[in-house]
């Protein structure tokens, strides 16, 4: 993990607090502490399931987590488990001996992601009443199990995503419009087969709604198409979308098609969803890090939403809180908040949440001492680029003059990654293997 500051302690503080939060995430870790087996029983949380009910056991998934997991699986049931299927991002396949891997386009969906939803489709479709479905879900499920709906193409849904994640929209709405474009999204995957389900989900989802995380393949979707429709029209995108995804959700409004599985539909006496990990868990370690590390410590939120320079304006009030003359004593300090935020996207730059919420940070913190505030995206991806995140100080405005960049200018371009590329003050760790969402981390000492 690379930390793009230069002062020692901040530097090593920082990394202590950042590897805490993954630690915590980690799938392997998740399901070994979720999933036991004595025997012919597998205990998942509180319910137990007998294997000699059932004829074959088979794993399917998707998601930036999901390697991890489906390997740790594996080696659990051993040669239980008849087979699998799991999807993930390119490069992030690992070696199995029972579960295959196909590697697809994040976060933009593609064609090798089509054929993979196709492929773990008919794989769900031929198993019976007398199987057991395990199902690893994780952020990132929903763009690598793309299964257009007849009607859509793949570059459909694409161009809906791509004015979706640009719009401002948030998780649950990108999501809704999805599962109503979708014929494994929104309990249609557990739809599909006959099978015992049972679900093991790492959340990316602020208040872990089964139902968005990874679009909910095998949870109940309350949402309907006349909401996937307002939403479009809401970011003023319904003009804007393919005509065949018009005309689907359009009919679908109508009561022309028929509606995602809702809360009480008979399939879903036979799926249970069983949550193993979220934001929370991630949050809770880097807190109990940096108590350790001697710092006053407090956690603003675990749900954090909204805009990423509004919600860094906030952020900047508690720390003006710290740097107030009576408050000196509190040094030092940390304050953590989890969760996502979005991006409203005008300008013409490149970067993500994480980095946004701290080139806006670093506005707001300007002058200010021995104070850091950074964003980090638990995936190890934030937004298209090839970095986790991003960190800040009370000097990263001067430096930038100092070079003539501008970082006012960078904000309204959209541009956290254009500068901080040239400032140095990127956090690396390549693809984590896990996402819960983002950590926001301040440090005062």
């Amino acid at each position: 993990m690379r930390i793009g500051v230069t002062h020692p302690r901040a530097r090593t503080l920082l990394r202590r607090l950042c590897i805490a939060g993954l630690r915590a995430a980690d799938p392997a870790q998740a399901v070994s502490r979720y999933v036991r087996r004595a025997g012919d029983v597998l205990q998942m949380g509180g319910r137990s399931y007998d294997l000699n009910r059932f004829g074959r056991i088979f794993a399917v998934g998707a998601g930036k987590a999901s390697a991890g997991m489906a390997l740790t699986l594996e080696r659990l049931l051993g040669r239980r488990l008849e087979g699998g299927l799991v999807v993930v991002k390119y490069g992030q396949a690992v070696p199995t001996k029972r579960i295959k891997f196909c590697e697809a386009g994040h976060p933009v969906p593609d064609q090798a992601g089509q054929r993979a939803g196709a492929r773990l489709l008919g794989f769900v479709r031929h198993l019976t009443a007398e199987d057991l479905l395990i199902v690893l879900l994780s952020g990132g499920a929903s763009s690598l199990l793309p299964a257009p709906v007849p009607g859509v193409t793949l570059s459909d849904k694409r161009r809906i995503t791509q004015q979706l994640l640009k719009s401002g929209a948030d998780i649950q709405e990108i999501n809704t419009v999805r599962k109503h474009l979708s014929m494994i999204k929104g309990g249609r995957l557990a739809a599909a087969t006959r099978a015992r389900v049972a679900s093991l989900i790492l959340s990316d989802v602020i208040g872990n709604d089964l139902g968005s995380i990874g679009s909910g393949p095998t949870a109940p979707d309350p949402a309907t198409y006349r909401e996937a429709c307002a939403i479009l029209q809401r970011y003023e995108l319904w003009d804007k979308i393919p005509k065949g995804a018009k005309q689907h959700l359009h009919k679908g409004r109508q009561g022309r098609i028929a509606e995602t599985p809702k809360p009480g539909d008979a399939i879903f006496r036979r799926v249970q969803n069983h949550l193993i990990g979220d934001n929370v868990a991630a949050v809770t370690a880097v807190a109990q890090e940096a108590r350790e590390a001697g710092l006053a410590t407090t956690v603003l939120s675990t749900t954090l939403t909204g805009e990423a320079r509004e919600m860094a304006r906030q952020f900047a009030g508690a720390i003006r809180e710290i740097v107030d003359s009576k408050a000196a004593r509190r040094r030092p300090c940390c304050v953590i908040a989890g969760g996502e935020l979005t991006v409203t996207v005008r300008g013409k730059g490149r970067g993500g949440r994480a980095q946004e919420f701290a080139l806006a940070a670093a506005l707001e913190i300007a002058g200010l001492e021995n104070v850091w505030v950074a964003g980090f995206a638990t995936d190890g991806v934030d937004g298209p680029t090839d970095v986790a995140g991003a960190v800040v100080d009370g000097g990263t405005v001067a430096r930038a003059r100092r070079l003539g960049l501008d970082l006012r200018h960078a904000l309204d371009q959209n541009d956290s990654y254009g500068i901080f590329k040239k400032l140095g003050n990127h956090i690396v760790t390549g693809p984590t293997g896990t996402n819960v969402n983002d950590l926001y981390i301040l440090l005062a000492l």
